[in-house]
């Protein structure tokens, strides 16, 4: 049999004999199971985004889908959903991303690596933490959104896999062995990122961070996103910029990229002139509170500039450079002369 279209007043009617029957009822009359993927969220409540489609066709067509006949997910029901105008949110949570696990590791590390229990007040208190993080959209956060469970669950994945561990490690991810590893091999360091990702949490700063189009990289970071987005706002600060080539231009040295040589006038002729990009070298849990100087910075090419921020460790200026000039001496070219800049401070 043909399936036709569904029109909003279609689904509303499918929304009132779901509250009239009760969300248990309405699956099994129709031959329904609850939502594996996506929520319709209407007046506050959520529904099965794939019944409620499915039944209002028996409002615009005649007859109610069979659940074989539909999809559930953005492909289809959603989708169908979404283009009349209602609001869809996943059912699923979000993966964890580095920031929130770098805060779970925090508090394992702080327990001994022992898991905890999703009644102790740091759990709660983290769980509260979370659920501000800046990341996640409002449409994927389910009511289940990082809760106390959710959060306990993570540091069982987290300490299970912890070298001491004796028992059946749970069904964790490489990433949180990824951030695990960072916290054994730098306990202080990352510790310290933590403080500042909780600091930019509890101060609100990060909440007014431009959310960024491509953010792929920032996964690799160490530091995680909100602290790399922060870094990256604050390299962009054209005043900052204009006062690091000022001071440059006084001590005598052009605009060459302290990694590679590269000179954008020289290359470029007078629509290169004055053009450099500037890179915050120092490390991004020190760069939170207190005003950044002119020898926290670097001036480098756009391609250096990439290559650094590329995936961690994130390498030097100076760093970078001797990695170019090894690579070039093994293929007998040669870095352009450049006057060696003053050494950036890396702290």
């Amino acid at each position: 049999m043909r399936i036709g279209a569904i029109s909003r007043d279609g689904v509303i009617k499918a929304i009132a004999g779901c509250d009239k029957l009760g969300r248990d009822r309405f699956l099994s009359e129709y031959g329904y199971k609850p939502a594996t993927g996506y929520l319709l969220v209407h007046q506050d409540r959520t529904y099965d985004s794939k019944a409620i489609a499915g039944v209002a066709h028996k409002f615009d067509q005649g007859r109610a889908l069979r659940s074989d006949e539909l999809i559930g997910g953005r492909s289809h029901a959603a989708k169908w959903l979404a283009r009349l105008g209602f609001a869809i949110r996943s059912s699923r949570s979000p993966d964890w991303t580095r920031d929130e696990i770098i805060l779970a590791c925090d508090l394992a590390m702080a327990n001994g690596w022992k898991r905890l229990e999703f009644n102790d007040p740091r759990v709660i208190e983290l769980s509260a933490l979370l659920q501000t993080m800046p990341i996640h959209p409002e449409e994927v956060r389910t009511e289940l959104f990082r809760n106390p469970n959710g959060v306990a669950r993570k540091t069982a994945d987290i300490t299970s896999r912890h070298p001491d561990y004796r028992g059946k490690p749970t069904n964790g991810n490489a990433l949180d062995v990824e951030v695990m590893n960072d916290f054994l091999a730098r306990p202080n360091e990352m510790a310290e990122v933590a403080r500042s990702i909780r600091h930019g949490l509890t101060t609100g700063e990060f909440q007014d961070l431009p959310q960024e189009a491509e953010e792929e990289d920032d996964s690799s970071a160490p530091e995680g996103r909100l602290l790399t987005r922060r870094h990256k706002i604050r390299e962009r600060d054209n005043g900052l910029r204009k006062r690091k080539i000022d001071a440059v231009l006084r001590q005598g040295h052009g605009l060459a990229c302290e990694a590679c040589g590269f000179d954008f006038e020289a290359t470029y002729g007078p629509r290169g002139a004055g053009y450099i990009e500037c890179h915050h070298v120092v490390p991004l849990h020190e760069a939170g509170e207190g005003r950044t100087k002119l020898s926290d910075l670097a001036l480098i090419c756009a391609n250096c500039h990439r290559m650094i921020h590329r995936r961690a460790p994130w390498p030097t200026p100076v760093e970078l450079r001797n990695l170019i000039q090894e690579t070039t001496n093994r293929g007998g070219a040669q870095l352009p002369s450049q006057q060696e800049p003053e050494p950036s401070r890396t702290r």
